[in-house]
């Protein structure tokens, strides 16, 4: 073929005209490059040539490539290798065209093997980039058997028609995109509604596979996930077609093969020749026996950290579109999402599972109610102990199961919808027979499938109460039959100290009998006063005293006790603090039990200090030693009954000592608490009424 020298204007006219027509009959993109091809190399007169449309970042994404009568597909990678060197590559850089009369003698041609001098000698080549709005979409190459066929006014005629391509090729090129886009959404959009159909964890993971093998249009797909107690293998959970059962469930540690590279890179991959590749795992292929041409996979990330991988293996056709990785990517990121509601509503089923079982199973009644208290469900425990058969608790409310104590939890239970904290108290349960049940009751708000509900735990403490009607009965017992005997020891020892002589040994023998009787005097009106207290009944002997006072008389009854463990004790109260309004025998035994308390728990050649503030109508009174201290989990127990400090050398007492300070104390309107450091020590304090102005003052404490 022979190009003509000279074309008269009316026929490059004509020429574009004709290739204007072709590029607006078809929007495909491949057959408008095709067609404007063919008709360039007539009316160049060239032997063979390209059109390469590129995307936005030079990538080569479709073209048209005709050598003779023939037209060649090529590969993505063939394509980008030539966009790469050579005469269209250099275009596509510098954006110039360019006009080889011989391409022997300049470097920009790429030579092929079969494109030696002395096999096919020199070509002629014209080469142009296609412009749009100075946006690169592509390049023309056209090229001629011999040398000096073509010139400047075949360059020109060149330019135009890539001119009058450009816009044309950007419009086609979109239009594909578009449609390709169409295509994937509509993948995604098909798999998505089915892979979301289901919350079955298993159901979930087959239906992923099944879903990119259609898509895809492949022979067989695996996804495996990281093991959850061993992050560093992958497990193949779905499998479909190719190897089958036989890769199921089996083990790939990380960075093994190319899923295993996948999951430890994070990248997806496209492997057309899977044997050429390094990171194949040819030890798999021979244990499934399955034999494995091209591989896609794709990493599953949620949250960016990846837990599985999805590949695609064999595709149907001569090999994976341009789409697969693009696909591929959409289907993992639904996956992800979908693997990870079917794991959570596992999880939920697991745990309702569980706590279904828990709350059948519990040895206390438990009663589950609207925020009204009307009652919703019930677990087995409170049928056997109400007797009421499971129908009729379900008519009824909280309020007829047990006596509600409406002070703790307000009229209409506002105290306990205003927060989440659980709120206790003790109550009876009315049975069915009509026999009443002491329980501790337990309740807090919780959310039940979203609903607010209260949740009502009612513990049977008909034990513990028959124990505390015995320790009661005991310490009644104890209390009336030791306040007699007690009276008469500790008159008869005052009269026993006046009738002997005055002697030093004997005067210490004497001290040490009567602050005995005293001790126990002490403790069995604590017995009593804790009776009296926790009975309701009202402190009716209060009057005017002064603070130093009681803290001298508390310090002189634990002096000799602090004295032999070689402790230091210490008084910090200013003397402008007020007098105090209570009763005077009851706070003095109060500090005897804070100040035991502190010399018992602190170590030998310790430190116990006492300090007092003002603070309004109240003085704060605090009791600080360098003692063992005590854990935060105990600093509300130990002011309950019969609860003992633990100290490294072993507890002694009752464990009535802080109830009865904390009963003494609420009784005069006032509070205690504490504040500790295991190692360092303790801080009880204890706020107290200050006297009014209008009330007598007591001349015998100061």
């Amino acid at each position: 073929m022979t190009s003509s020298i000279a074309r008269k204007p009316q026929d490059t006219l004509k020429l574009l005209y004709e290739i204007s027509r072709e590029f607006n009959s078809a929007l495909d993109l491949r057959t408008v490059l095709q067609r404007v091809l063919l008709l360039t190399m007539k009316n160049i007169g060239a032997n063979s040539g390209s059109m390469i449309v590129v995307d936005e970042h030079g990538e080569p994404v479709e073209s048209a490539i005709i050598h003779g009568s023939n037209i060649l597909d090529q590969t993505t990678q063939q394509l980008r290798a030539t966009t790469e060197r050579g005469l269209a590559g250099w275009v596509l850089k510098y954006r110039e065209a360019v006009l080889m009369t011989d391409t022997s003698k300049d470097e920009r041609w790429l030579r092929r093997p079969d494109d030696d001098v002395s096999r096919t000698g020199p070509k002629s080549a014209i080469s142009a980039p296609l412009l749009s709005r100075d946006n690169l979409v592509g390049v023309i190459t056209l090229v001629n058997a011999n040398p000096g066929q073509f010139n400047e006014a075949h360059l020109s005629l060149v330019k135009a028609i890539a001119d009058q391509a450009g816009i044309a090729v950007l419009n086609a090129r979109l239009y594909s995109e578009s449609q390709r886009q169409a295509r994937v959404m509509a993948a995604l959009a098909e798999t998505a509604s089915v892979i979301n159909a289901s919350l079955d964890f298993d159901d979930v993971l087959q239906r992923i596979a099944a879903q990119t093998k259609q898509a895809l249009n492949v022979q067989a797909v695996s996804l495996a996930l990281c093991d959850p107690e061993d992050e560093a293998q992958l497990i193949f959970r779905a499998v479909i077609g190719g190897a089958g059962a036989r890769l199921q469930e089996y083990r790939l540690p990380l960075g093994r093969g190319i899923a295993g590279w996948v999951a430890q890179h994070g990248e997806a991959v496209l492997v057309p020749n899977a044997h050429a590749d390094p990171r194949f795992d040819l030890e798999t292929e021979r244990r499934t026996g399955y034999h494995t041409r091209a591989i896609a996979c794709a990493p599953i990330q949620l949250e960016e950290r990846v837990i599985g991988i999805l590949e695609a293996i064999n595709p149907t056709n001569a090999g994976f579109g341009r789409d697969t990785l693009l696909v591929l990517d959409g289907i993992c990121n639904l996956a992800s999402n979908a693997i990870s509601h079917a794991q959570l509503f596992s999880r939920l089923q697991a745990a309702h599972q569980r706590y279904h079982d828990l709350f059948n199973d519990s040895f206390s009644p438990i009663i589950i109610t609207d925020l009204q208290g009307n009652i919703l469900e019930v677990n087995r425990q409170t049928v056997v102990l109400s007797h009421y058969p499971i129908e009729t608790l379900h008519q009824m409310t909280i309020f007829q199961l047990h006596q509600v104590n409406f002070t703790h939890l307000g009229e209409s239970l506002e105290n306990l919808k205003a927060g989440h904290r659980t709120i206790a108290y003790e109550s009876n349960m009315r049975t069915c027979d009509g026999d009443e049940i002491p329980v501790q009751v337990l309740c807090r708000v919780v959310s039940i499938e979203g609903q607010a509900s209260i949740q009502w735990v009612l513990r049977d403490i008909t034990e513990r109460k028959n124990i505390d009607k015995l320790r009661n009965d005991l310490i009644s017992m104890v209390y009336h039959d030791l306040r007699s005997p007690l009276a008469n020891i500790i008159s008869s020892l005052d009269v026993l100290r006046s009738m002997l002589p005055e002697d030093d040994a004997i005067e210490s023998v004497m001290q040490i009998a009567i602050r005995s009787t005293e001790r126990i005097q002490r403790l069995t009106n604590s017995l009593l006063d804790v009776h009296r207290l926790e009975s309701g009944n009202p402190i009716v002997t209060q009057e005017i005293v002064g603070l130093l006072g009681l803290v001298n008389e508390a310090l002189d009854a634990v002096y000799l006790m602090a004295e032999s463990r070689h402790q230091t004790l210490e008084v910090e109260i200013p003397e402008q603090i007020p007098a105090l309004y209570v009763d005077s025998d009851m706070i003095r035994r109060v500090f005897i039990n804070l100040l035991d308390n502190a010399i018992k728990y602190t170590p030998n050649n310790g430190r116990i200090r006492i300090e007092a503030q003002q603070d309004g109508e109240w003085v704060q009174v605090s009791v600080i030693d360098t003692g063992f201290g005590i854990p935060e989990s105990e600093q509300e127990l130990i002011f309950h009954k019969f609860t003992r400090l633990h100290n490294r050398e072993g507890s002694k007492g009752l464990g009535l000592g802080l109830t009865f300070c904390r009963l003494a104390v609420e009784g005069h309107g006032g509070r205690i608490w504490v504040k500790s450091k295991p190692e360092v020590g303790s801080r009880f304090s204890i706020t107290l009424p200050v006297a009014p102005s209008d009330t007598m003052f007591s001349p015998s404490r100061t």
